[in-house]
């Protein structure tokens, strides 16, 4: 979706707007960097294992949401915490109990223009997407694909 980046400074300069961070090891690196994430969404693992516990310390300290999404969905419940912590002023983590690989990808529908969304890209470094409509498009096209109810899903994730 994105450039592949491995160091967070440098990530850093190319952020211009809002920065939505997925995952426990992004929203680290991106925290360790100086900037707190206008969202950030952690389940405190990593490759479906336990974080560290510097890790976890550092990018839970301020859990201000909580959200329930099981592995490989994406839940209406995950979808509120998303819409409310973007419409937030100030830096809101969710912990998520269960997994939040897959909510990049509504977030990259729901951040507002010129956001950027950095997600994990195992034993590679971290992917910066710079939403444009042509990201929001091509998400709109594979979260269509998804089980489900997506006529719910897309009233959940357009604040209605």
């Amino acid at each position: 979706m994105g450039p592949i980046e491995t160091d967070a400074d440098r990530l850093l300069e190319t952020v211009d707007g809002s920065l939505i961070a997925v995952g426990d090891v992004v929203t680290y690196h991106i925290l360790e960097a100086g900037r707190a994430p206008d969202v950030a969404l952690v389940d405190e693992r990593t490759k479906r294992s336990a974080i560290e516990d510097e890790i976890r310390e550092t990018v839970a300290a301020e859990t201000h949401l909580e959200a329930v999404n099981p592995p490989a969905e994406i839940s209406a419940d995950v979808i509120r915490a998303l819409v409310e912590a973007i419409a937030r002023d100030e830096p809101t983590t969710i912990l998520v109990e269960g997994e939040e690989d897959l909510v990049a990808l509504p977030a990259i529908v729901a951040a507002p223009e010129g956001a950027s969304v950095v997600y994990g890209q195992p034993d590679e470094g971290m992917v910066h997407v710079q939403v444009t409509d042509d990201h929001r498009t091509e998400m709109r096209a594979l979260l269509e694909r998804f089980e489900g109810d997506t006529e719910r899903f897309w009233s959940l994730l357009e604040g209605e």
